[in-house]
């Protein structure tokens, strides 16, 4: 007779939770607690929790029943490629603002682009939480 009891020890195959899409997200939506669900089911690369993903701007169209995965959301944008954006440049106590047009999209902290409408000069600068473009910040 074959001992079989080692089996009996063997570590079950852990189970998590991951974020699915409860109806079709579009890109640049900004996510709410009732466009996803958690599923009991560890998907590689799916965000867990919802609070990691509630207020996240979908980058990508994201599928009714599909994962929710960290590279599909992002901080939402505040500056579209194109749109018109308040340059600002401070050193000390000068204070300089002029007009551009954003060359690219970003968010909050991230360096785009920015063409100057008067002198047409390309500048890059980080965006600011109120969507202008500081310029000369390291």
């Amino acid at each position: 007779m074959r001992v079989i009891w080692p089996l009996l020890f063997l570590p079950a195959m852990a189970q998590g939770e991951s974020l699915v899409a409860t109806r079709p997200i579009a890109a640049g939506s900004v996510l709410q607690p009732s466009d996803m669900t958690q599923v009991e089911a560890q998907i590689p690369g799916a965000l867990t929790d919802m609070s990691m993903a509630v207020g996240q701007s979908a980058r990508r169209v994201i599928y009714p029943g599909r994962a929710i995965l960290a590279t599909d959301v992002g901080p939402p944008l505040l500056v579209s490629r194109n749109a018109v954006v308040e340059l600002r440049y401070r050193s000390g106590s000068l204070h300089i603002t002029a007009s551009g047009r954003a060359l690219d999209k970003g968010s909050e902290g991230e360096v785009i682009r920015v063409m100057s409408l008067e002198s047409k000069s390309v500048v890059q600068g980080r965006i600011v939480a109120d969507g202008s473009v500081v310029v000369g910040v390291p």
